[in-house]
């Protein structure tokens, strides 16, 4: 199945069969996935609380309470739940730590002086976000966003069905999982695992505008 074809099969999975599992071999895919996605000048500003078990879906659940009621069924009945996370602040030091990670990784090898050069043109975009926009947390979150689609469009390639949810209570996660003391805030909920053929939305036709709608050749 190529990625088109991934695409026009996945849809917002409402319903998860609770008797099926994602294997560890995919599962650990998946992870790769969000570990290897792409992001504006390699910040990287996530964190994932990943789930498998009754125990840690009731914790992801105190996010699904009240209002958000309809969505506990999702995350209990999912094979796998992650909460994806983005930084709040990026100071100077998490900065040099990312430079370090790359430098290990052999980023520098064939030219050293690329290192300084590097972490100056990173610094000059984080700081028009610090300073002149002021958006660095939104902006945080677009990468993050990034990273969420990798996931999405991989699960879809796999065979895998997943449902993005952003209505939580967001602060409320951020509290269970002292999130702020870690820098960090929850953005979105996503349940992995498989569609159960009570599921209202998996026959539905996809609606997308067409080509000729959304494209413009210059």
């Amino acid at each position: 199945m190529n990625i088109a074809q991934a695409l026009q099969t996945r849809y917002a999975t409402k319903v998860f069969d609770p008797t099926r599992t994602i294997s560890e071999q995919d599962m650990a895919s998946l992870l790769d996935v969000m570990r290897l996605a792409p992001s504006s000048v390699n910040v990287q500003p996530w964190h994932f609380i990943v789930t498998s078990t009754d125990t840690g879906k009731a914790r992801v659940n105190q996010g699904a309470q009240g209002p958000y009621a309809y969505n506990a069924p999702k995350v209990q009945n999912a094979s796998h739940v992650v909460v994806v996370c983005s930084k709040i602040h990026m100071d100077d030091d998490y900065l040099l730590s990312l430079l370090e990670r790359e430098e290990h990784d052999g980023r520098f090898a064939k030219d050293p002086s690329f290192k300084e050069t590097y972490h100056g043109i990173r610094s000059t975009f984080v700081n028009l976000h610090r300073y002149q926009l002021k958006d660095t947390q939104h902006w945080m979150e677009k990468q993050t966003y990034l990273n969420i689609g990798a996931l999405l469009t991989a699960a879809a390639a796999m065979g895998i069905d997943a449902l993005p949810m952003e209505g939580f209570d967001l602060p409320a996660l951020d509290k269970e999982f002292d999130l702020p003391a870690q820098n960090l805030s929850a953005i979105c909920v996503i349940a992995l695992g498989y569609r159960a053929d009570s599921d209202f939305n998996a026959d539905l036709p996809k609606s997308r505008w067409p080509l000729s709608t959304i494209i413009t050749e210059v």
